[in-house]
């Protein structure tokens, strides 16, 4: 490669990679108002925290699949609806959310700040 060519070549052509921008992510970020509304009207709500975690307390009818089980069982999730997902504090989430639109889900919610912000908010947890 010339020089002239170098200096019009792409940064991921010359290993640099890591100065490009990501792409967008194909998942929506709502607030917890907004899964509040949606859950209220009978959406879909997927819960990947642990066991213990959500038997501390979750959203009614959130259907729980651990983050480390995901990967597996993503044949149980509809993929004709919305599915808003929770965890503790957001961050497993959107590795939830970025894990499932890679696996083809269109219709991926996550929800900014998780259970803490839900909780936050005052609105109904779950507890046995």
């Amino acid at each position: 490669m010339n020089i002239k060519t170098a200096l019009f070549a792409s940064p991921a052509l010359l290993g640099l990679s890591a100065c490009v921008p990501a792409a967008e992510a194909a998942y929506q970020t709502v607030d917890v108002a907004a899964l509040h509304a949606a859950q209220a009207a009978g959406s879909y709500v997927l819960d990947v925290r642990t066991p213990a975690e959500y038997a501390e307390g979750h959203i009614e009818g959130a259907t729980l699949i651990p983050l480390q089980e995901l990967g597996t069982r993503t044949a149980e999730l509809p993929k004709d609806r919305d599915i808003y997902v929770i965890c503790r504090s957001g961050n497993r989430s959107a590795q939830a959310s970025e894990l499932l639109t890679g696996a083809g889900f269109e219709r991926i919610i996550n929800v900014a700040g998780g259970m803490g912000a839900w909780q936050a908010a005052g609105y109904p947890v779950v507890r046995p």
